[in-house]
């Protein structure tokens, strides 16, 4: 098992790493908040500027992993407000090539770390 982290994401917020990479050939991606790494800080309030912001932390610890979106195999979004989905799937397909699209599922929460509205975490794979 290998811990991946990059400073190109922000650090952890509680005693979790950024990506394992188990056995095998799978990496998985803990949540990611839309915290900018730069500032470690929420990058706004707006729910559509928070998901491109988690996505941009998920595509940099693909990265560190020498992998890219095209190697996402599922993901889990976890919103605040569902009635937000059409946006948020509008965001999200921008980071997809056409046919590269991995499973997911979007879960409604009450609430997130940090007073997010947005949290992904991802499974990728190098096969």
């Amino acid at each position: 098992m290998k811990r991946i982290a990059t400073t190109e994401a922000p650090k952890a917020v509680g005693p979790y790493v950024q990506a394992v990479a188990a056995r095998g050939a799978f990496l998985y991606i803990s949540g990611q908040l839309p915290i900018d790494p730069k500032t470690n800080e929420m990058v706004s309030q707006d729910i559509y500027e928070q998901t491109e912001q988690s996505l941009k932390n998920v595509g940099a610890i693909l990265k560190e992993a020498d992998l890219s979106f095209e190697n996402l195999v599922k993901t889990t979004i976890y919103v605040t407000d569902m009635d937000c989905f059409d946006g948020i799937n509008k965001i999200y397909a921008s980071f997809f090539q056409e046919g590269a699209i991995p499973a997911r599922a979007v879960v409604e929460v009450s609430k997130l770390p940090k007073g997010a509205k947005v949290e992904i975490e991802a499974v990728a794979n190098w096969a």
